[in-house]
């Protein structure tokens, strides 16, 4: 299995223990939102479900040209170590999610800033809670990566160890996308959310690029890391009543009211 996605479940242990002691932010919240997370597919009502079907159905269809996508991408090679391409592969690394959890957790530690404190504890629950998603996913599928040659329907379910059977979802889009949507949810300018999302939109394409995933594995992990990380912000959001302040743009001040 992937380490990059293994290694996001440690992400609390590396991030979280910073902020527990002086805010709303600490172990005791994640761990009481992890289990309301976890239940949340039992009070799905009649909307959720269509949803979920809907994303299903995407993943279905765009399989239906990830082979005429892969042979498109495949003939032209000349950019496979240009800058672009690696940065897109760094902004889905599990480390960078580190980085960005971290630097953010520091700063609200040092300055006591409660708002980069929230950024920080929700890089850390959506990756986690998105890369756990992924890694289930990825073993009990157990799709065939591109560059096996085994073929866009080449599927051994319940793969555990083979990291060639690993490709559904994608890994590095699953990241990439909840870090630039707790960044863009965050985000005081409105061309700061929109360019927040240009670093995972090279992430999803750089895997196909360097052909470790196929384009609907791509889709996939995008929609897992946007909605599970829309869902953590939604979720603090909903407690919190935001005042805009000077000093730390482009994030947006919140005051707890609990």
């Amino acid at each position: 299995m992937r380490r990059s996605i293994l290694a996001s479940l440690l992400l609390p242990v590396m991030c979280i223990s910073t902020l527990s002691a002086q805010n709303s932010y600490n172990l005791a919240r994640f761990g009481n939102e992890t289990i309301e997370f976890i239940k949340q597919p039992t009070k799905w009502e009649g909307n959720d479900w269509l949803r979920f079907g809907l994303v299903g159905a995407g993943t279905l269809l765009a399989m239906q040209v990830d082979q005429p996508i892969r042979d498109a991408v495949m003939k032209d090679r000349s950019a496979y170590n240009s800058a672009p391409i690696k940065f897109g592969k760094f902004w889905g690394e599990t480390y960078s999610t580190a980085i960005f959890a971290g630097a953010f957790g520091l700063h609200g530690l040092l300055t006591d800033n409660n708002s980069t404190k929230k950024v920080a504890f929700e890089i850390v629950q959506a990756a986690l809670y998105s890369g756990g998603i992924t890694t289930i996913l990825k073993a009990a599928i157990g799709r065939a990566r591109p560059y096996t040659d085994k073929g866009a329907g080449s599927y051994q379910p319940f793969t555990i160890l083979d990291d060639g059977l690993h490709s559904l979802p994608s890994g590095h889009a699953t990241l990439a996308f909840a870090l630039s949507t707790v960044l863009s949810r965050n985000a005081d300018s409105k061309t700061l959310k929109v360019l927040a999302f240009v670093p995972a939109a090279l992430t999803a394409f750089s895997r196909i690029y360097q052909d470790y995933h196929w384009a609907s594995d791509c889709l996939l992990g995008a929609v897992i890391g946007y909605v599970v990380a829309t869902w953590v912000v939604d979720l603090h959001d909903s407690k919190e009543t935001p005042v805009h302040l000077t000093g730390i743009y482009p994030l947006t001040i919140r005051i707890n009211l609990n």
